[in-house]
């Protein structure tokens, strides 16, 4: 079941001869239960293709279709609404609310649905319980670690159940213990949920816990890595491979 469609995605800034074509034409399909990453260089336009997704940019051209649903004509009342149900989002610098503890936080989401307590707290439990957040539930953002703000983020991403994830370089803020403790949570929830994952990455490891790995070079896709059987480590190594071709260096936000 195809959860997102985006067909002859074009993305052009500025007009006539300062026009800049960031991205050119792309089409893309991602499946219910997967976790897709995205790579490229600086300058691919792996971010904008994120943003156009995600209904945070609107494309030039083209369009996306999530859960069924064309997001291009939508008007703005109705596009919240659509992210607030549909959509869940994980960005790099966390966006808590200070004056909120980790549990309201991460219940914001659903600050306005009319679902029982029981099975609001139901799914908070579990969620927290992969999360790793159990014990600060009660803490406020400033009380705990980048790791557990990023873990809070995620949880509040996933609390709706969301049709798709996005997730916008979220290891880019934390050190590899931190990062490898909230991909293990999103390999995890993904594999156990079924929840569906789009990430943005500059970093070959965070993009080894993906099911598929896309890479984008001046505004369209280069190709693209499939896990399959292959372990972990395996995936990596294509992936390294796959930088050095297009030029290795030139990875960042």
């Amino acid at each position: 079941m195809s959860v997102l469609i985006g067909r002859k995605i074009r993305k052009v800034y500025g007009k006539k001869s300062t026009a800049q074509e960031v991205l050119k034409g792309i089409d893309i399909e991602v499946q219910k239960g997967e976790f897709v990453g995205i790579m490229g260089p600086s300058g691919s336009g792996k971010t904008t293709l994120l943003n156009v997704l995600c209904s945070i940019d609107h494309p030039t051209e083209g369009i996306v279709e999530i859960n069924g649903q064309n997001l291009r004509g939508m008007k703005e009342k109705a596009l919240a609404n659509f992210r607030r149900e549909q959509l869940g989002f994980i960005f790099q610098d966390y966006n808590l609310l200070d004056t909120l503890t980790v549990k309201e936080n991460i219940l914001l989401p659903l600050s306005i649905s009319k679902q029982p307590k029981a099975v609001v707290e139901s799914r908070l439990k579990e969620l927290v319980g992969i999360l790793g957040i159990s014990d600060i539930l009660n803490k406020y953002p400033n009380e705990i670690s980048g790791g557990q703000k990023q873990r809070t983020s995620a949880a509040r991403a996933l609390i709706a159940n969301p049709t798709l994830v996005f997730a916008d370089e979220p290891t880019g803020a934390l050190d590899s213990k931190s990062a490898n403790a909230l991909l293990t949570n999103l390999e995890t929830i993904n594999q156990q949920k079924n929840a569906t994952i789009m990430m943005v990455t500059h970093d070959p490891v965070a993009a080894s816990f993906c099911s598929r790995v896309l890479f984008l070079k001046d505004g369209a896709i280069y190709t693209e890595l499939y896990k399959g059987d292959k372990t972990r480590q395996q995936l990596f190594q294509q992936i390294l491979n796959t930088q050095s071709v297009l030029g290795g260096d030139g990875y960042d936000a």
